[in-house]
């Protein structure tokens, strides 16, 4: 995407739906355009996937009408958790355009169950990536400590239905986030945009630059076209099938301590047959 280095790219979400961790979820229907020969066809999704994301919740918040400055932002922030933001993608794919996701992400979203300080985590700052070309001016940030990003080790695995056993899938880092947490959050109020205590906002997915640091399956089977094989098992996925768990966990590591996020997990159940 042309703007992805110019500004820090989302798109507005929903309540209801994020669940804490252990919440199972089920598959979503929707509409599918497998064929693009052929009319769209309604169904359960056929691509169901994670994504490897952390989020914030606000704390104080800014009044309609007023920006945060990226040097304000940070002390906006209460803390973070760890998130999965499911994605239907051959729902999302079909829908999108023009106006981004809708029903291949709002029929769930998982957070960790409880929220690591920011207090917590000044320990582990770091630099984030280079910046290139430089921000605009309301998205750089001019306090003395410019480290931005946060070295907290993330990794996701998967249970599938046919065993007990959990399989490494992903193993990436928030310090390869491009844009850091207080850059989006002020880009997120730059336009007047009030923010409210416990408002949630999740990165987007971490990837980094190996593949095994990839933060999808979308990613690691090249959308599909590779199947990932699960250890030294039999068994192989493209994308998270009925019954499959995935779980992300996540850790800062000092010397001599740890400072943990606990688990993210959630389990797909078939989608509700609607008879249609």
């Amino acid at each position: 995407m042309p703007n992805w280095t110019h500004l820090p790219v989302g798109y507005h979400g929903r309540a209801s739906s994020v669940v804490v961790s252990g919440t199972p979820l089920r598959r979503p229907n929707g509409q599918r355009r497998p064929n693009p020969d052929n009319p769209p066809v309604f169904g359960p999704s056929t691509r169901l996937d994670y994504e490897l994301e952390m989020a914030f919740f606000v704390g104080p918040g800014n009044s309609l009408g007023t920006p945060l400055s990226v040097d304000e932002a940070e002390d906006q922030i209460f803390g973070v958790v760890l998130m999965n933001d499911w994605s239907a993608r051959d729902i999302q794919a079909w829908e999108y355009v023009p106006l981004g996701p809708f029903l291949g992400k709002s029929f769930g979203t998982t957070v960790s169950p409880w929220v690591v300080t920011m207090d917590a985590l000044e320990p582990f700052r770091v630099m984030q990536p280079e910046q290139d070309p430089e921000p605009l001016p309301y998205l750089r940030c001019s306090s003395a400590d410019k480290r931005g990003g946060f070295d907290i080790n993330l990794s996701v695995h998967i249970k599938p239905y046919e065993s007990n056993e959990y399989f490494a899938l992903t193993r990436s880092n928030l310090k390869y986030m491009y844009w850091s947490l207080r850059q989006q959050l002020a880009h997120h109020t730059v336009n007047g945009c009030n923010m409210r205590p416990g408002d949630l906002c999740g990165t987007g997915t971490i990837s980094g630059l190996t593949e095994e640091s990839f933060g999808s399956m979308l990613e690691l089977s090249w959308s599909g076209k590779n199947p990932i094989k699960l250890g030294s098992s039999e068994i192989s996925r493209t994308f998270v099938e009925d019954n499959d768990t995935v779980r992300l966990t996540g850790y800062c590591q000092g010397e001599g301590y740890r400072v943990g996020f606990g688990e993210c997990t959630g389990t797909i159940l078939p989608a509700v047959d609607l008879g249609l």
